[in-house]
């Protein structure tokens, strides 16, 4: 009686149970790969970006500026015409266009400047006179950025992490408009283009949970790190 319920309930998943499967572990990879990427280049961006700045332990206006141009310059652009502008780098760079693959690159580039600008704001809460303490006892501009920035901004950079990853699963569904793969993709193929409105709740829910997930594990490293 309740498998011919769910089968009433959701006919279209079931039959394409296989390929929604498939989805949920594409939208993890991307998510996965694109965002290792971005929070290892936002840090280091990031960091450099604050760390230039006018009055600060390395300043350097060149390369403040240019930093920060350049993630103007990625910000304006909307995420589906960016896919566009960078697919034949895409295709040099992976050797294809489409799917999980071609979809990778493009969202670490539309990802790293929106986490880099939350490095940036982390960053700067930071104390000044913390910062001008440390450079009196001789510690090294490394050690001020790793032993001050970093370890003071935990529970800032947390949050920003938290919200990047969120920014950046609605990218992989996005993504899915022009062929990236994951639920994105499935959703359009089957939920909008044929109106199988179960897969597209279903999936709805799923995002729901991930987002769940993320938020989740962002607030407890928040709270373990907190002062």
């Amino acid at each position: 009686m309740e498998n011919d319920f769910i089968i009433k309930l959701l006919p279209n998943l079931i039959e394409y149970t296989d390929e929604f499967v498939i989805s949920i572990k594409q939208t993890i990879v991307m998510l996965s790969i694109s965002g290792g990427f971005s929070f290892v280049l936002g840090i280091a961006l990031g960091t450099t970006l604050v760390v230039t700045r006018k009055g600060n332990i390395l300043e350097n206006t060149f390369i403040h500026k240019s930093i920060d141009n350049v993630i103007n310059l990625f910000r304006s652009i909307p995420f589906v015409i960016l896919i566009a502008a960078l697919l034949p780098v895409t295709r040099i760079i992976v050797g294809t266009g489409i799917g999980v693959k071609g979809a990778i690159f493009p969202l670490i580039v539309g990802c790293t400047p929106f986490f880099i600008r939350q490095v940036d704001l982390a960053l700067s809460s930071v104390d000044k006179g913390v910062i001008e303490a440390a450079a009196s006892m001789g510690v090294s501009p490394l050690g001020i950025m790793v032993r001050v920035y970093w370890r003071e901004s935990i529970p800032a950079l947390a949050r920003s992490t938290t919200i990047t990853a969120i920014s950046l699963l609605g990218l992989t569904a996005m993504g899915g408009a022009v062929g990236g793969g994951g639920l994105g993709a499935f959703v359009i193929r089957y939920g909008l283009n044929r109106y199988m409105n179960d897969i597209i709740y279903v999936s709805v829910f799923i995002i729901l949970i991930f987002v769940s997930i993320i938020q989740f594990i962002g607030n407890l490293i928040v709270r373990k790190t907190t002062h």
